[in-house]
């Protein structure tokens, strides 16, 4: 059995140089730069050790540009003859190699490196993944940037990803010029941010209805548990029975599922706790006994508080997706992001006066942003909006209609709220059996939306 290192492959060769050690092409290197062996010099050698093994990894080291001055490069320049002339897409190839180890070990998203693999395989290695690296230059960087320019978001989201792709090639070549490093990203001002849009909670109650009507108590819960807390949908589909404490009425808010893959960290960065108004918590005990019914019934293996009908998790935001636009259509309301449920609530609870304060820390925002954003709609409030909201968020509108079965299993009533805004007529399950067939998103699979039928970086 082999030893471990105890210097990481990293240590001080003399006073003036650090040695590096690893295995390349089956045999174990031991080369040296001249670096001073201070403490912040090993462990940057350290991290670019980690670099060289995920290129080799990758099988884009070139050993003879990582170490120029090696005294085997005579013999080293036979294994990679083309040393000095990797392309573009090798780079490439080797940046992400090295953030799926970066993932592998939590120090960085899946989400973030999916981005990058995205743009890097869809704008960049077609425009130059077979150019040589170092001799791209950065007037044909920006001008295929530049033809990314329709949105500033996606513009910025294109170069960033290169920058960072570029930055990891050039630390090979720590003394070169790296072109990338001219290309700014643009500014974001309040105008290009597409405004808040909030819904009275006149518009939330019809909205909820449906919901319960059209598809049950599961999706029922879903979306009236998201328009009484606020929840970031990715945040709502990762909690788990462990966040929940009913006694106290809280949750614990410290992960997310982007991509169908979970991150134990929010959008934040930060863990915060939720205390339920009086209808979040009536919603949350039933989505509790309806998974409780489901589970003894053997249809749910997993901690997810929220899920389909048929207790799978919910792991794809196309399943609640389709359900809410087809919602929105169907009781011809005007159409909105779901993400505006969240902007309803934090708006209700700033017009019935909560301390904006805790609201901030609840809801994940800054109290800027409270202040900036969602102070505005406090604004012309009268008591009889007031008064409605307060009600909406004590308790449920009682049931009016008796439980519905669901797959041979008598499940929870999902309940008919109070409203003066009923459904249309002509609206059923039918209805929605050809809309999905018109979406193709029944089964929760379409990812893209169809107003614009192109993917979003």
């Amino acid at each position: 059995m082999g030893r471990r290192s105890l210097s990481g492959g990293v240590r001080a060769k003399g006073s003036d140089r650090i040695e590096f050690t690893f295995v390349f092409d089956g045999k174990r290197y031991r080369p040296t730069l001249p670096i001073a062996p201070t403490e912040t010099n090993l462990r940057r050698a350290r991290e670019r050790l980690k670099g060289i093994k995920a290129r080799i990894d990758a099988g884009t080291f070139r050993f003879v540009d990582e170490f120029p001055d090696y005294k085997l490069r005579d013999e080293l320049k036979a294994i990679a003859p083309n040393s000095s002339g990797r392309t573009c897409r090798e780079v490439f190839d080797g940046f992400l190699a090295h953030c799926d180890m970066l993932v592998e070990m939590n120090s960085l998203a899946f989400s973030t490196v999916n981005g990058y693999r995205r743009i890097l395989n869809s704008v960049w290695s077609p425009a130059i993944g077979e150019d040589v690296f170092e001799e791209v230059t950065y007037s044909r960087l920006s001008a295929i940037a530049a033809a990314h320019t329709r949105k500033k978001k996606t513009y910025n989201n294109i170069v960033s990803a290169l920058r960072c792709a570029f930055e990891f090639g050039y630390k090979d070549h720590p003394r070169n010029h790296n072109p990338a490093t001219g290309l700014d990203t643009l500014r974001i001002t309040k105008k290009d941010r597409p405004p808040i849009d909030p819904f009275t909670i006149e518009e939330g109650e019809k909205i909820i209805a449906a919901s319960h009507a059209e598809f049950g108590a599961a999706h029922g819960n879903y979306e009236e548990f998201r328009f009484f807390t606020g929840l970031r949908q990715s945040e709502q589909i990762a909690l788990t029975v462990h966040d929940c404490d009913t006694t106290k009425g809280t949750i614990a808010i410290n992960k997310a599922i982007v991509l169908g893959k979970e991150k134990d960290r929010t959008k934040t960065r930060e863990d915060r706790d939720i205390a339920l108004c009086g209808r979040a918590l009536q919603v949350l005990k039933r989505q509790l006994e309806l998974r409780t019914a489901l589970a003894q019934a053997g249809k749910i293996q997993h901690e997810r508080v929220f899920f389909q009908e048929d207790g799978a998790p919910i792991v794809n935001l196309s399943y609640p997706y389709d359900r809410w636009r087809y919602v929105l259509e169907s009781r011809k309301l005007r159409y909105r992001e779901p993400y505006n449920a969240r902007h309803s609530y934090i708006s209700w609870r700033l017009m019935i006066g909560a301390n904006v304060l805790l609201v901030a820390q609840e809801d994940g925002h800054s109290v800027q942003t409270m202040l900036s954003t969602y102070a505005a709609w406090t604004k012309g409030a009268t008591d009889a909006d007031v008064e409605r909201i307060k009600q909406a968020m004590e308790r449920s509108p009682e049931p009016v209609y008796p439980a519905a079965s669901h797959d041979g299993l008598r499940s929870l009533a999902s309940p008919e709220f109070a409203t003066d805004l009923p459904p249309e007529d002509g609206w059923g399950r039918l209805s929605w059996r050809k809309y999905s067939q018109r979406t193709g998103g029944a089964d929760g699979t379409r990812t893209r939306d169809p107003r614009r039928d192109r993917p979003v970086f």
